[in-house]
């Protein structure tokens, strides 16, 4: 189940403005990874979200991390990738996204990155959906070297529930 920390961070990455976003809903658990959805100040909002399942390297405190796919068809956003560090990352660098050795880039902005080129949307989402693990690989502000595993089972599941769930 999300952490507060978490559930404040998924609704500050999907709400824009400052209007106060519902408390999310659980649309249930689907292996690894939870949908979730809530009423946001442009109509309904949903998500999948995951915790990874292996943090490297161990011996840092690497904070609540936690990777991200939204919808909100009020505002056009189809799917729309997040990966969330509980750090700042290093300043103009990069995520990378590698999914069964097909990868994607990701820029950073403070403790958050998204897809370089937002047109590879629906391909992410279709890689992880087809695939069975996905490591996300980035440097920290202190220059640490971060790798994280996560588990895709449940995946395609949990797209379903909120494609279905937020139209």
């Amino acid at each position: 189940m999300m952490t507060r920390t978490l559930l404040t961070a998924a609704l500050a990455i999907a709400v824009a403005g400052p209007a106060v976003a519902q408390t999310p809903s659980s649309l249930g658990n689907y292996n690894d990874w939870t949908a979730w959805s809530y009423s946001g100040q442009n109509g309904k909002v949903c998500y999948i979200y995951s915790k990874p399942s292996e943090l490297l390297p161990k011996s840092l405190n690497h904070g609540d991390v936690s990777f991200f796919i939204r919808t909100s068809p009020a505002e056009g956003i189809g799917q729309e990738a997040n990966f969330v560090a509980g750090y700042a990352f290093e300043d103009n660098s990069t995520v990378t996204v590698d999914i069964d050795g097909k990868e994607f880039q990701m820029f950073t902005q403070g403790d958050s990155a998204w897809l370089v080129n937002a047109a590879e949307e629906e391909e992410l989402v279709e890689a992880m959906r087809a695939g069975r693990s996905m490591t996300v690989t980035g440097k920290s502000r202190r220059g640490n070297e971060t790798t994280y595993r996560y588990s895709l089972s449940g995946v395609t599941a949990a797209t379903d529930k909120i494609s279905s769930e937020c139209k």
